[in-house]
């Protein structure tokens, strides 16, 4: 009878325990409007290594920037990344009349190599499809001995500031009634584009550069 008592005061204890157990309660990501800013300015002879990327399913952006090599390199280079477009606005000639353009991404590249052993390197920059963007990406490859190079990259995922009043419906008929009313179309998109992915590049090299842009639309939606 003894060992009987004890084993059930060891069975009330146990209960007594699991009792107080209390699981901590999971901690939740703070909102947060992600930026990001690499600023570049080097001159020296020796061995290249510099590698950028950014990532962001959010705004479906994929961005690789690599380069190495060994020789003589002078480079003044800017990326800036804001996930809030409206917080970054750029001057870019080849859109929008040189005018300011709200942009997720902006990056300055002005560059000068030369050496024995070719500088080897290149850039992608992708609207992803598969995270909502539009499916167009753009390549620069290159393996130089000598290159100069001025270029400007720039990606926006951006809904138009008229969308925000409405629903998708009521921002493509209000489309539709414009036509080619082009002031109109301008009013309603508020000058920023929807989707928009490039690269701007004034080069001269010496060795081998390429570049490949695609942009298939299959379906359009109605």
């Amino acid at each position: 009878m003894k060992g009987v008592a004890i084993a059930a005061v060891l069975a009330v204890a146990a209960l007594l325990c699991v009792g107080i157990a209390v699981a901590n309660p999971p901690l939740l990501q703070p909102k947060q409007y992600e930026q990001f800013c690499e600023d570049q300015k080097i001159s020296g002879t020796g061995v290249v290594d510099v590698s950028t990327s950014i990532i962001d399913k959010k705004i479906a952006l994929e961005y690789y920037n690599v380069m190495n090599g060994d020789g003589d390199l002078e480079l003044d280079q800017t990326h800036v990344y804001s996930q809030k477009a409206e917080k970054l606005k750029r001057n870019v000639s080849a859109i929008n009349d040189s005018k300011q353009t709200p942009l997720n991404l902006y990056e300055n590249t002005k560059m000068t190599y030369s050496g024995e052993t070719p500088l080897v390197g290149g850039k992608y920059i992708n609207s992803k499809a598969f995270y909502g963007g539009i499916g167009a990406d753009i390549q620069e490859m290159y393996s130089v001995n000598e290159m100069e190079k001025d270029q400007t990259t720039f990606f926006s995922s951006v809904a138009p500031a008229y969308a925000s009043n409405g629903s998708p419906n009521d921002f493509n008929n209000a489309l539709r009634r414009a036509g080619t009313n082009d002031t109109e179309v301008e009013r309603l998109m508020q000058g920023i584009p929807s989707h928009l992915i490039g690269i701007d590049t004034k080069n001269t090299f010496n060795g081998t550069w390429g570049t490949d842009a695609k942009w298939h639309k299959i379906f359009t939606r109605i």
